[in-house]
Protein backbone atom coordinates (compact mmCIF):
# COMPACT_ATOMS: atom_id res chain seq x y z
CA UNK A 1 0.00 0.00 0.00
CA UNK A 2 2.86 2.34 1.09
CA UNK A 3 4.65 1.61 -2.40
CA UNK A 4 1.46 2.34 -4.32
CA UNK A 5 1.24 5.60 -2.36
CA UNK A 6 4.72 6.56 -3.55
CA UNK A 7 3.68 5.76 -7.13
CA UNK A 8 0.27 7.82 -7.26
CA UNK A 9 2.08 10.61 -5.64
CA UNK A 10 4.90 10.98 -7.67
CA UNK A 11 2.98 10.47 -10.92
CA UNK A 12 2.21 14.04 -10.87
CA UNK A 13 5.90 14.94 -10.53
CA UNK A 14 6.99 12.75 -13.12
CA UNK A 15 4.36 14.52 -15.55
CA UNK A 16 5.86 18.11 -14.46
CA UNK A 17 9.55 16.77 -15.32
CA UNK A 18 9.36 15.32 -18.73
CA UNK A 19 7.24 18.49 -19.66
CA UNK A 20 10.38 20.77 -18.69
CA UNK A 21 13.33 18.89 -19.34
CA UNK A 22 12.35 16.08 -21.43
CA UNK A 23 16.66 15.60 -22.61
CA UNK A 24 17.21 15.41 -19.07
CA UNK A 25 14.70 12.69 -17.76
CA UNK A 26 15.97 11.02 -21.01
CA UNK A 27 19.51 10.29 -19.40
CA UNK A 28 18.21 9.52 -15.67
CA UNK A 29 16.10 7.03 -17.60
CA UNK A 30 18.72 5.42 -19.74
CA UNK A 31 21.33 5.45 -16.71
CA UNK A 32 19.16 4.20 -14.60
CA UNK A 33 17.49 1.57 -16.91
CA UNK A 34 21.25 0.11 -17.30
CA UNK A 35 22.36 -0.14 -13.19
CA UNK A 36 18.83 -2.08 -12.79
CA UNK A 37 19.86 -4.74 -15.79
CA UNK A 38 23.33 -4.91 -14.70
CA UNK A 39 22.40 -5.77 -10.62
CA UNK A 40 19.38 -7.58 -11.65
CA UNK A 41 21.65 -9.99 -13.63
CA UNK A 42 23.89 -9.89 -11.13
CA UNK A 43 21.98 -11.42 -8.68
CA UNK A 44 20.86 -14.02 -11.11
CA UNK A 45 24.10 -15.43 -11.97
CA UNK A 46 25.52 -15.06 -8.93
CA UNK A 47 28.13 -12.68 -10.31
CA UNK A 48 28.90 -9.11 -11.38
CA UNK A 49 30.80 -8.43 -14.47
CA UNK A 50 34.49 -9.39 -14.79
CA UNK A 51 34.03 -10.51 -11.29
CA UNK A 52 34.95 -13.75 -10.29
CA UNK A 53 33.25 -16.23 -7.52
CA UNK A 54 32.43 -19.31 -6.30
CA UNK A 55 28.59 -18.51 -5.88
CA UNK A 56 28.23 -18.05 -10.28
CA UNK A 57 25.73 -20.39 -11.76
CA UNK A 58 26.07 -18.98 -15.51
CA UNK A 59 27.91 -16.38 -17.96
CA UNK A 60 26.88 -13.52 -19.77
CA UNK A 61 27.08 -13.79 -23.62
CA UNK A 62 27.07 -10.71 -24.99
CA UNK A 63 24.25 -8.24 -25.53
CA UNK A 64 21.15 -7.55 -27.64
CA UNK A 65 19.29 -4.37 -27.92
CA UNK A 66 16.13 -3.49 -27.46
CA UNK A 67 14.13 -0.10 -27.75
CA UNK A 68 11.32 1.15 -25.18
CA UNK A 69 8.56 3.74 -25.81
CA UNK A 70 8.89 6.15 -23.15
CA UNK A 71 6.66 9.41 -22.58
CA UNK A 72 10.42 11.29 -22.84
CA UNK A 73 11.06 8.87 -26.83
CA UNK A 74 12.24 5.89 -27.77
CA UNK A 75 14.83 4.72 -24.96
CA UNK A 76 17.94 2.16 -26.08
CA UNK A 77 18.32 -0.89 -24.17
CA UNK A 78 20.73 -3.42 -24.13
CA UNK A 79 19.66 -6.71 -22.93
CA UNK A 80 22.61 -9.16 -21.83
CA UNK A 81 22.39 -12.72 -22.71
CA UNK A 82 23.17 -15.69 -21.23
CA UNK A 83 24.93 -18.85 -22.02
CA UNK A 84 22.11 -21.13 -20.56
CA UNK A 85 18.88 -19.99 -20.58
CA UNK A 86 17.70 -16.78 -21.37
CA UNK A 87 17.15 -13.25 -19.11
CA UNK A 88 14.86 -10.36 -19.40
CA UNK A 89 14.40 -7.23 -17.13
CA UNK A 90 11.26 -7.62 -14.67
CA UNK A 91 10.97 -4.66 -14.71
CA UNK A 92 10.28 -3.98 -18.51
CA UNK A 93 7.40 -6.67 -18.69
CA UNK A 94 4.22 -6.06 -20.87
CA UNK A 95 1.90 -4.09 -18.95
CA UNK A 96 4.04 -3.42 -16.10
CA UNK A 97 3.91 0.18 -14.57
CA UNK A 98 7.77 0.48 -15.23
CA UNK A 99 7.96 3.94 -15.63
CA UNK A 100 6.11 4.54 -12.44
CA UNK A 101 8.97 2.36 -11.02
CA UNK A 102 11.55 4.37 -12.19
CA UNK A 103 10.57 7.68 -10.98
CA UNK A 104 10.64 6.13 -7.85
CA UNK A 105 14.30 5.14 -8.01
CA UNK A 106 15.01 8.49 -9.48
CA UNK A 107 13.26 10.94 -7.62
CA UNK A 108 12.91 8.87 -3.96
CA UNK A 109 16.51 8.36 -4.48
CA UNK A 110 17.86 11.90 -6.22
CA UNK A 111 15.24 14.54 -5.27
CA UNK A 112 13.13 13.24 -2.43
CA UNK A 113 15.66 12.20 -0.27
CA UNK A 114 14.89 8.93 0.45
CA UNK A 115 17.66 7.22 2.13
CA UNK A 116 19.37 3.79 0.46
CA UNK A 117 17.40 1.80 3.18
CA UNK A 118 14.18 3.21 1.86
CA UNK A 119 15.23 2.05 -1.60
CA UNK A 120 15.12 -1.65 -0.96
CA UNK A 121 10.94 -1.15 -0.91
CA UNK A 122 10.87 0.80 -3.78
CA UNK A 123 13.21 -1.37 -6.05
CA UNK A 124 10.57 -4.44 -4.62
CA UNK A 125 7.86 -2.32 -7.02
CA UNK A 126 9.63 -3.23 -10.26
CA UNK A 127 8.99 -6.86 -9.82
CA UNK A 128 12.89 -7.74 -8.33
CA UNK A 129 13.69 -9.56 -5.32
CA UNK A 130 15.25 -6.20 -3.32
CA UNK A 131 18.21 -4.77 -3.50
CA UNK A 132 20.95 -4.25 -0.90
CA UNK A 133 21.90 -0.57 -0.09
CA UNK A 134 25.50 -0.52 -1.84
CA UNK A 135 23.83 -1.65 -4.87
CA UNK A 136 21.61 1.61 -4.91
CA UNK A 137 24.38 3.82 -3.80
CA UNK A 138 25.86 2.54 -6.97
CA UNK A 139 23.02 3.49 -8.69
CA UNK A 140 22.86 7.07 -7.77
CA UNK A 141 26.39 7.93 -8.60
CA UNK A 142 24.48 7.53 -12.11
CA UNK A 143 23.22 10.97 -12.00
CA UNK A 144 26.73 12.58 -11.27
CA UNK A 145 27.77 13.00 -14.61
CA UNK A 146 24.39 15.77 -14.89
CA UNK A 147 25.46 17.01 -11.67
CA UNK A 148 28.83 17.91 -12.68
CA UNK A 149 27.27 19.26 -16.05
CA UNK A 150 24.69 21.50 -14.00
CA UNK A 151 27.97 22.65 -11.73
CA UNK A 152 30.42 23.47 -13.79
CA UNK A 153 28.51 24.60 -16.53
CA UNK A 154 29.67 27.79 -18.46
CA UNK A 155 27.78 30.88 -16.98
CA UNK A 156 26.99 33.21 -19.95
CA UNK A 157 25.54 37.03 -19.85
CA UNK A 158 26.00 39.08 -16.49
CA UNK A 159 24.44 38.89 -13.36
CA UNK A 160 24.13 42.14 -11.33
CA UNK A 161 22.53 40.18 -7.90
CA UNK A 162 23.96 37.26 -6.30
CA UNK A 163 22.49 35.92 -3.00
CA UNK A 164 24.70 33.55 -1.02
CA UNK A 165 24.06 31.19 1.85
CA UNK A 166 24.79 28.17 3.95
CA UNK A 167 23.21 25.74 5.61
CA UNK A 168 24.71 22.33 7.78
CA UNK A 169 23.40 19.11 7.14
CA UNK A 170 25.55 16.44 8.97
CA UNK A 171 27.78 13.76 6.93
CA UNK A 172 30.45 11.97 7.19
CA UNK A 173 34.20 12.77 7.17
CA UNK A 174 37.01 10.69 7.85
CA UNK A 175 34.73 8.27 10.38
CA UNK A 176 33.33 11.42 12.21
CA UNK A 177 29.86 12.84 11.58
CA UNK A 178 29.79 16.04 11.04
CA UNK A 179 28.26 19.35 10.24
CA UNK A 180 29.28 20.30 6.12
CA UNK A 181 28.31 23.31 5.41
CA UNK A 182 26.34 23.12 2.14
CA UNK A 183 26.71 26.36 0.19
CA UNK A 184 24.57 27.87 -2.62
CA UNK A 185 24.67 30.67 -4.83
CA UNK A 186 21.62 32.37 -6.32
CA UNK A 187 22.05 35.27 -9.00
CA UNK A 188 19.52 37.22 -11.80
CA UNK A 189 20.46 37.54 -15.25
CA UNK A 190 20.55 41.02 -16.66
CA UNK A 191 17.00 40.01 -18.06
CA UNK A 192 15.26 39.68 -14.57
CA UNK A 193 15.33 36.12 -14.33
CA UNK A 194 16.79 33.92 -11.59
CA UNK A 195 19.16 31.07 -11.82
CA UNK A 196 21.10 28.72 -9.17
CA UNK A 197 24.49 29.42 -10.46
CA UNK A 198 26.67 27.45 -7.80
CA UNK A 199 26.59 24.46 -4.68
CA UNK A 200 29.26 23.32 -3.14
CA UNK A 201 30.15 21.86 0.29
CA UNK A 202 32.92 22.10 2.58
CA UNK A 203 33.78 21.47 6.00
CA UNK A 204 33.61 25.02 7.12
CA UNK A 205 32.22 28.38 6.13
CA UNK A 206 36.12 30.42 6.08
CA UNK A 207 37.33 32.72 3.99
CA UNK A 208 39.30 30.13 2.30
CA UNK A 209 36.51 27.71 1.36
CA UNK A 210 34.27 31.07 0.22
CA UNK A 211 37.29 32.36 -1.64
CA UNK A 212 37.62 29.28 -3.47
CA UNK A 213 33.59 29.13 -4.35
CA UNK A 214 33.41 32.44 -5.55
CA UNK A 215 36.63 32.25 -7.79
CA UNK A 216 35.36 29.33 -9.49
CA UNK A 217 31.89 31.07 -10.18
CA UNK A 218 33.89 33.87 -11.49
CA UNK A 219 36.19 31.47 -13.74
CA UNK A 220 32.76 29.95 -15.27
CA UNK A 221 31.84 33.24 -16.28
CA UNK A 222 30.16 35.13 -13.71
CA UNK A 223 30.69 38.97 -14.09
CA UNK A 224 28.74 42.10 -13.82
CA UNK A 225 27.97 41.99 -9.86
CA UNK A 226 26.36 45.13 -8.65
CA UNK A 227 25.72 43.59 -5.19
CA UNK A 228 25.71 40.54 -2.98
CA UNK A 229 23.18 39.75 -0.80
CA UNK A 230 24.66 37.63 2.15
CA UNK A 231 24.74 37.24 5.79
CA UNK A 232 27.60 39.05 8.12
CA UNK A 233 29.28 35.58 8.06
CA UNK A 234 33.18 37.37 8.43
CA UNK A 235 34.82 34.87 5.98
CA UNK A 236 32.12 35.51 3.49
CA UNK A 237 32.32 39.59 3.80
CA UNK A 238 36.14 38.88 2.96
CA UNK A 239 35.95 36.58 0.18
CA UNK A 240 33.69 39.00 -1.23
CA UNK A 241 35.39 42.02 -0.77
CA UNK A 242 38.37 40.48 -2.97
CA UNK A 243 36.54 38.23 -5.48
CA UNK A 244 33.77 40.81 -6.23
CA UNK A 245 36.20 44.97 -5.78
CA UNK A 246 33.84 47.71 -6.39
CA UNK A 247 30.40 45.59 -5.73
CA UNK A 248 28.12 46.62 -2.99
CA UNK A 249 27.28 44.58 0.04
CA UNK A 250 24.22 44.21 1.48
CA UNK A 251 23.65 42.47 4.82
CA UNK A 252 20.51 40.32 5.12
CA UNK A 253 18.59 43.06 6.93
CA UNK A 254 16.24 39.78 8.67
CA UNK A 255 19.27 38.66 9.84
CA UNK A 256 20.74 42.11 11.18
CA UNK A 257 17.68 42.97 13.19
CA UNK A 258 17.85 39.55 14.91
CA UNK A 259 21.38 40.34 15.53
CA UNK A 260 19.77 43.47 17.14
CA UNK A 261 17.13 41.71 18.95
CA UNK A 262 18.98 39.27 20.72
CA UNK A 263 20.73 42.36 22.89
CA UNK A 264 17.45 43.38 23.90
CA UNK A 265 14.91 42.00 26.42
CA UNK A 266 12.16 39.98 25.78
CA UNK A 267 9.51 42.25 27.55
CA UNK A 268 11.17 45.57 25.21
CA UNK A 269 12.02 43.93 21.92
CA UNK A 270 8.71 44.65 20.04
CA UNK A 271 9.25 48.55 20.68
CA UNK A 272 12.31 48.49 20.10
CA UNK A 273 11.87 46.65 16.57
CA UNK A 274 8.87 49.04 15.49
CA UNK A 275 11.35 51.62 15.98
CA UNK A 276 14.12 50.30 14.24
CA UNK A 277 11.45 49.26 11.35
CA UNK A 278 11.05 52.95 10.64
CA UNK A 279 14.97 53.32 9.81
CA UNK A 280 13.48 51.02 6.67
CA UNK A 281 10.21 52.98 6.15
CA UNK A 282 12.79 56.03 4.95
CA UNK A 283 12.68 56.62 1.22
CA UNK A 284 16.54 57.05 0.37
CA UNK A 285 19.83 56.30 2.30
CA UNK A 286 20.61 59.50 3.67
CA UNK A 287 17.47 59.85 5.01
CA UNK A 288 17.44 56.08 6.92
CA UNK A 289 21.02 56.79 8.05
CA UNK A 290 19.62 60.22 10.18
CA UNK A 291 16.88 57.90 11.57
CA UNK A 292 18.93 55.31 12.68
CA UNK A 293 20.94 58.09 14.11
CA UNK A 294 17.91 59.35 15.97
CA UNK A 295 16.75 55.48 17.09
CA UNK A 296 20.58 55.35 18.60
CA UNK A 297 20.11 58.65 20.31
CA UNK A 298 17.12 57.79 21.98
CA UNK A 299 17.71 54.00 23.01
CA UNK A 300 21.40 54.41 23.75
CA UNK A 301 21.43 54.33 27.48
CA UNK A 302 18.86 51.81 27.55
CA UNK A 303 20.41 49.03 25.33
CA UNK A 304 24.03 50.11 24.61
CA UNK A 305 24.98 46.69 23.11
CA UNK A 306 21.84 46.95 21.09
CA UNK A 307 22.25 50.31 19.80
CA UNK A 308 26.18 50.03 19.21
CA UNK A 309 25.24 46.69 16.81
CA UNK A 310 22.93 48.74 14.97
CA UNK A 311 25.06 52.43 14.48
CA UNK A 312 28.17 49.86 13.45
CA UNK A 313 25.87 47.82 11.07
CA UNK A 314 23.03 49.47 9.92
CA UNK A 315 24.93 51.22 6.71
CA UNK A 316 25.47 47.81 5.47
CA UNK A 317 21.73 46.79 5.59
CA UNK A 318 20.93 50.12 3.32
CA UNK A 319 23.15 49.27 0.17
CA UNK A 320 19.88 47.89 -1.52
CA UNK A 321 18.15 51.49 -1.14
CA UNK A 322 21.20 52.63 -4.15
CA UNK A 323 19.49 50.46 -6.23
CA UNK A 324 16.02 50.43 -8.49
CA UNK A 325 13.26 51.51 -5.32
CA UNK A 326 10.93 48.43 -7.53
CA UNK A 327 13.48 46.28 -6.36
CA UNK A 328 13.87 46.61 -2.72
CA UNK A 329 11.34 44.08 -1.39
CA UNK A 330 13.74 41.00 -3.13
CA UNK A 331 17.18 42.72 -2.08
CA UNK A 332 17.03 44.01 1.12
CA UNK A 333 17.40 40.26 2.17
CA UNK A 334 18.43 36.84 1.90
CA UNK A 335 14.99 35.44 2.14
CA UNK A 336 14.95 34.16 -1.97
CA UNK A 337 17.57 32.00 -0.77
CA UNK A 338 16.10 31.00 2.34
CA UNK A 339 13.05 29.46 1.01
CA UNK A 340 14.95 27.33 -1.14
CA UNK A 341 17.29 26.51 1.90
CA UNK A 342 13.99 25.61 3.58
CA UNK A 343 12.74 22.66 0.46
CA UNK A 344 16.56 21.72 0.29
CA UNK A 345 16.31 20.88 4.40
CA UNK A 346 12.96 19.53 3.97
CA UNK A 347 14.24 16.79 1.57
CA UNK A 348 18.03 16.30 2.98
CA UNK A 349 16.66 15.92 6.29
CA UNK A 350 15.55 12.48 5.29
CA UNK A 351 18.83 11.10 4.28
CA UNK A 352 19.73 12.42 8.17
CA UNK A 353 23.61 11.53 7.88
CA UNK A 354 25.14 11.71 4.26
CA UNK A 355 27.74 9.08 3.63
CA UNK A 356 29.98 11.79 2.34
CA UNK A 357 30.49 15.10 1.00
CA UNK A 358 29.73 13.59 -2.92
CA UNK A 359 26.60 12.01 -1.68
CA UNK A 360 25.58 15.40 0.12
CA UNK A 361 26.45 17.94 -3.11
CA UNK A 362 24.76 15.11 -5.74
CA UNK A 363 21.43 15.24 -3.94
CA UNK A 364 21.13 18.84 -3.08
CA UNK A 365 22.31 19.81 -6.92
CA UNK A 366 19.88 17.61 -7.84
CA UNK A 367 17.13 19.45 -6.20
CA UNK A 368 18.47 22.35 -7.52
CA UNK A 369 18.32 21.54 -10.91
CA UNK A 370 14.62 20.75 -10.46
CA UNK A 371 14.22 24.49 -9.00
CA UNK A 372 16.36 26.12 -11.80
CA UNK A 373 14.06 23.80 -14.37
CA UNK A 374 10.80 25.60 -12.70
CA UNK A 375 12.63 28.88 -13.09
CA UNK A 376 13.32 29.23 -16.76
CA UNK A 377 9.68 27.67 -17.41
CA UNK A 378 8.37 30.64 -15.17
CA UNK A 379 6.32 33.15 -17.13
CA UNK A 380 7.20 36.17 -15.15
CA UNK A 381 10.76 37.57 -14.70
CA UNK A 382 11.88 38.16 -11.05
CA UNK A 383 12.73 41.91 -11.90
CA UNK A 384 11.24 43.39 -15.11
CA UNK A 385 13.28 45.05 -17.48
CA UNK A 386 12.00 48.23 -17.16
CA UNK A 387 13.60 47.84 -13.57
CA UNK A 388 17.01 46.14 -14.70
CA UNK A 389 17.29 48.85 -17.02
CA UNK A 390 17.56 50.94 -14.06
CA UNK A 391 20.72 49.41 -11.85
CA UNK A 392 23.60 51.40 -12.49
CA UNK A 393 26.10 49.92 -15.61
CA UNK A 394 23.10 47.86 -16.96
CA UNK A 395 21.30 50.61 -18.92
CA UNK A 396 22.16 49.65 -22.46
CA UNK A 397 23.14 46.01 -21.47
CA UNK A 398 19.51 45.21 -22.03
CA UNK A 399 18.04 43.09 -24.85
CA UNK A 400 15.53 45.60 -26.71
CA UNK A 401 13.98 42.17 -28.53
CA UNK A 402 13.07 41.41 -24.98
CA UNK A 403 11.54 44.93 -24.14
CA UNK A 404 7.82 44.81 -24.55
Amino acid sequence: MATNNILTRNQDVFNQIVDKDNDFLRSLLKSTVKNLVEEEVAVLIGAGRYERSEERSNSRNGTRDISIHTRVGELPVAIPKLRKGSYYPSFLEPRRPWEHALVNVIQEAYVHGVSTRKMDDVVRSLGLDGIDKSAVSRIAKGIDESVDNFRHRPLEGRYPYIWLDATYPKARNDGRVVGMASVIALAVTEDGERTVVGVDAGLSEDAAFWMGFLRSLVSRGLTGVKMVVSDAHEGLRKAIAAVFPGASWQRCRVHFMRNVLCRIPKHSQSLVAAMVKTVYLQPDQESARLQANNVVEQLCKRFPQAMKILDDGVMDSLSYMAFPKEQWTQLHSTNLLERLNREVRRRTNVVSIFPNREALIRLVSAILMEVDDEWKCADKRYFSLSSMKKVPGYEDRINPLLMP
